[in-house]
């Protein structure tokens, strides 16, 4: 793939990540604005999550139909409207449903992304180009935090939002000129009325799902540490809101960095192996992690050192379960990459409620999730890793053998 589709498609990727991150810093100062607490500012989370989990399911099929552009030109329209409201909102209600139609619209970039990456490449080079775009849609963790709490404490959280809808409608000016369609037009064009039945034969292959749930709990975990990070930072060790993205960009620089060595690995080891390994690194940190939360240090830099491996080891996780996931999927991409996303949003949703339904006033909680995540991932790993196995014994050939 060329750079500039790159570029494109790791914009296209930011934005769930960019309408998460940015606004974290503005969790204080909206529940002010609302006159509630920050728990309930979290349900904007827990919405958000659940609309890229729902809005995923529709693109798919629209996108194995019709293509992969004009989904795409609808969905960056309806998220830049969306982030126009979410800055008027008048109450909180009316941003969390706001959020909900951003997310909708947001998933568009998310699902095709994918589903671009494998129209144009083999499975290995679908692996590299994950952790490339992870290399672009990385920085939207980093600088988005900081520029957040920058703009709460200069323009109020609202801008946030407003800054949102620029983006979004830059991207959508580079997609019209600069990202032609990639399906190509021999391709056979599923029907929509056989959406269900796709869906009912990917949820069959027990190596779509072991891998779409390996990474997809691992990546939970991390929304986990989304939703808890600005009241462990912030609130719990009275890191300044304009600070907090220093803090929040070092791990998501250790995750960018580590997608780029894996990047490197994949040629020598593949993208199973190096899954494992990272898989075991993960549960490591996050046991780690719940063990120092358990001590309730006095100072936050006890808890940073294990967060950022659990964070940081993600680089190889997401990027190498999603290749083995997407792996010989072929003309059913779209809907692929489709289910793929709601799985890993469906189970973010759920553990980004779990840490306002648990707050204590402490960070056992977000550990605590965290690590569970961590463990339940490590053995999703090895028994879809058995599993693929099995299968290359029964039916080998080049697809069984990328799995193991």
């Amino acid at each position: 793939m060329n750079l500039t589709s790159l570029l494109i498609l790791g914009a296209l990727s930011a934005f769930g990540p960019l309408a998460i991150d940015f606004y974290l810093p503005g969790f204080p100062s909206i529940a002010q604005a609302f006159g509630t607490d920050e728990a309930h500012v979290q349900v904007t989370l827990s919405a958000y999550f659940l609309g890229l989990s729902i809005g995923q399911l529709v693109y798919g099929p629209v996108a194995d139909r019709f293509g992969r552009r004009r989904p795409l030109l609808f969905g960056i329209v309806l998220f830049t409207l969306a982030s126009v409201a979410c800055g008027l909102a008048p109450s909180l209600p009316w941003l969390i449903g706001a959020r909900f139609l951003q997310a909708l619209g947001g998933c568009a970039g998310m699902v095709l992304a994918r589903a671009i990456v494998t129209d144009k490449c083999d499975t290995i080079g679908a692996a590299k180009a994950f952790s490339q775009l992870m290399l672009v849609m990385g920085l939207a963790p980093i600088l988005a935090p900081i520029l957040g709490g920058l703009l709460v404490n200069t323009t109020g959280w609202r801008w946030i939002f407003f800054c949102l809808a620029l983006f979004s409608g830059l991207s959508l000016a580079a997609v019209a000129l600069g990202l032609p369609e990639s399906l190509p037009a021999h391709h056979p064009r599923h029907p929509l009325s056989g959406a269900l039945r796709r869906y009912a034969s990917l949820l069959a292959d027990g190596v779509f799902v072991g891998n779409a749930l390996t990474g997809g709990v691992a990546m939970a975990g991390m929304f986990a540490y989304i939703a808890g990070a600005a009241f462990v930072i912030i609130t719990l060790y009275g890191v300044p809101a304009e600070h907090f993205g220093w803090v929040f960009g070092t791990n998501a620089a250790g995750f960018v960095l580590v997608a780029q060595v894996n990047a490197r690995l994949l040629a020598r080891f593949g993208p199973a192996p190096i899954l494992a390994r990272a898989i075991a690194v993960h549960a490591a940190g996050g046991v780690a992690l719940v063990l120092v939360a358990l001590a309730h240090p006095a100072q936050l830099w006890p808890l940073l050192l294990p967060l950022f491996v659990c964070v940081a080891s993600l680089g190889c996780i997401i990027p190498n379960a999603s290749a083995c996931a997407m792996n010989g999927q072929g003309h059913r991409a779209g809907s692929a990459s489709a289910l793929l996303g709601c799985l890993q949003f469906c189970i973010a949703s759920f553990t980004s409620w779990l840490v306002g339904a648990f707050a204590n006033g402490t960070a056992v909680p977000m550990a605590a999730i965290i690590a569970l995540c961590a463990l339940c991932a490590a053995g999703l790993c090895k028994a879809t890793q058995a599993h693929a196995r099995r299968r290359a014994v029964a039916a080998p050939g080049p697809a069984a053998s990328f799995r193991d």
